[in-house]
């Protein structure tokens, strides 16, 4: 390793590039047919797989920022995606779950992004995509350790 930084060979940049290009090219996909932003359609996707969460919930399994959690589902709700109630216990937490609206769109949506996952991994062997795999679950946990106080 050099002790020069070269931007366009540092590791944190080229993930960065790498997500920012796969996220941009199947978020064009998610506006022009459903008119959903990423955290709209992360957002979706959480409340699909683990419904009842609140907003705060959903900020922490995404790892999103709260306000952008926040706008994405006042968007949803304000665009009929979702179903919000109040706890019983506490007013103050809502319990957020995908509308009928909501569920036709996830149930458009995933087959598109599994289909896209599939075509982004096309040309690599299952041997390599078990190897990216545990690569980048060593490295979100190295990262993670490195990131904790």
């Amino acid at each position: 390793m050099s002790d020069e930084l070269i931007l366009e060979d540092f590791l944190p940049y080229r993930l960065s590039i790498l997500s920012n290009t796969v996220s941009s090219t199947i978020a064009r996909v998610y506006d022009k047919r459903f008119g959903l932003t990423i955290p709209e359609w992360r957002v979706i996707a959480v409340l699909g797989r683990f419904p009842g969460l609140s907003a705060v919930e959903v900020a922490e399994r995404t790892l999103m920022d709260k306000v952008a959690v926040s706008r994405a589902v006042t968007k949803l709700l304000r665009r009929g995606r979702l179903d919000r109630e109040f706890a019983d216990a506490d007013k103050r937490r809502s319990i957020l779950n995908l509308s009928e609206e909501g569920w036709r769109v996830h149930n458009e949506i995933a087959p598109l992004a599994l289909r896209f996952e599939r075509d982004l991994l096309h040309g690599l062997s299952d041997d390599e995509k078990q190897k990216l795999d545990v690569l980048m679950e060593r490295l979100l946990a190295r990262a993670r350790l490195l990131g904790s106080p």
